[in-house]
């Protein structure tokens, strides 16, 4: 199986990419297709030891940077290495790929290059990201700032899948976020979208508040990435504030390894980087998995994990079968 890797996406590239990705080709064993400036990744790669690991370079000098609008950088940057590393899996060069940020250029590059699931309009980024809550999935995580109501039902139907399939849960019950648990609470859109969950045949239980996302009301919740990306980002904070809180508190009353085992403990239950490194962006028509942009070596080591488990268990080919079988009886209407 082979990987490519946007060696330059993230905060902290190349270093921490190339690290991760030679971490992952030896632990995961996968073969390794970096893609980024050949100079920079090979002085890398001479810090690690590589002898019998599949890795190669794919040379390029664009790259995407934070901050950058993506489809006007990919419009000046054709040669961008999220876009070489997306067009690999396209080709067959590459069976995944992987970015560890900025998500905007992943999720570009991944429409652009690969499209997405047959009646799908837009990847879609979610997943369980907080460990008091194993069973509840958010969608959606920082992938689609504004979206249309019919694309949030879009949202509640690839969480169904991602429950049934990821989690094992048979008949995922299924939740608008909004500011209120009673119907007509929301803005327009939300509203709108209730009235389509409603009727749609999902295990829809209404609306959940802030407050269910962490007692696990519902098994899928549903939001725009913008709000998603804000309450993933606040619970990361409030884990690490929590923990400097406790490492206070707790000195001189539990010995320095047991605050440490304690404080790490607490944030792989708050912190979707550190425990998960990256997932698949869903709907798309092919493998490309992102990474939160702050990922260190063993969130990116992780990330490719993920990639190649998406290849091994059909990732796609299970969501389209599922869609298939779910758009039979959930009534969707025509997006305008």
């Amino acid at each position: 199986m082979k990987i490519s890797v946007d060696a330059m996406g993230g905060d902290f590239a190349p270093q921490e990419i190339v690290q991760g990705a030679v971490v992952a080709a030896r632990e995961h064993r996968v073969g390794i297709i970096l893609v980024g400036p050949e100079e920079r990744i090979k002085a890398e790669l001479a810090k690690h030891d590589t002898r019998g690991l599949d890795i190669e370079i794919v040379h390029t000098d664009e790259y995407l940077i934070e901050g950058e609008h993506p489809a006007y950088a990919m419009r000046k940057k054709r040669n961008a290495s999220i876009l070489l590393a997306t067009k690999l899996v396209k080709e067959g060069r590459a069976d995944a790929v992987v970015g560890v940020g900025p998500t905007g250029g992943v999720v570009a590059s991944a429409m652009q290059v690969l499209g997405t699931v047959e009646g799908i309009g837009r990847p879609v980024v979610g997943g369980p990201f907080l460990g008091f809550t194993p069973n509840t999935v958010m969608i959606d995580l920082g992938g689609n700032v504004d979206c249309r109501p019919d694309q949030l039902l879009d949202f509640g139907i690839v969480g169904t899948v991602f429950a049934q399939k990821w989690l094992n849960i048979p008949n995922p019950t299924v939740a608008l976020l909004s500011n209120g648990a009673e119907e007509g609470k929301g803005n327009e859109v939300i509203r709108e979208a209730y009235t389509l969950f409603k009727n749609s045949g999902l295990n829809f239980i209404g609306y959940v508040e802030g407050y269910g996302i962490g007692n696990g009301q519902a098994n899928v919740i549903i939001c725009d990435g913008l709000i998603g990306n804000i309450v993933v980002k606040y619970t990361e904070t409030l884990g690490q504030a929590i923990c400097r809180w406790l490492e206070g508190k707790l000195v001189g009353k539990l010995s320095p390894a047991d605050i440490k085992a304690l404080t790490d403990e607490l944030t792989l239950k708050t912190d979707l980087a550190d425990a998960v490194g990256g997932g698949p962006l869903w709907a798309v028509n092919g493998v490309a998995c992102v990474a939160h942009g702050r990922s260190h070596w063993p969130e990116v080591a992780k990330a490719i994990g993920a990639a190649k488990r998406a290849v091994e268990v059909d990732l796609v080919g299970a969501l389209k079968r599922e869609l298939a079988a779910i758009r039979g009886k959930v009534q969707v209407p025509t997006a305008q």
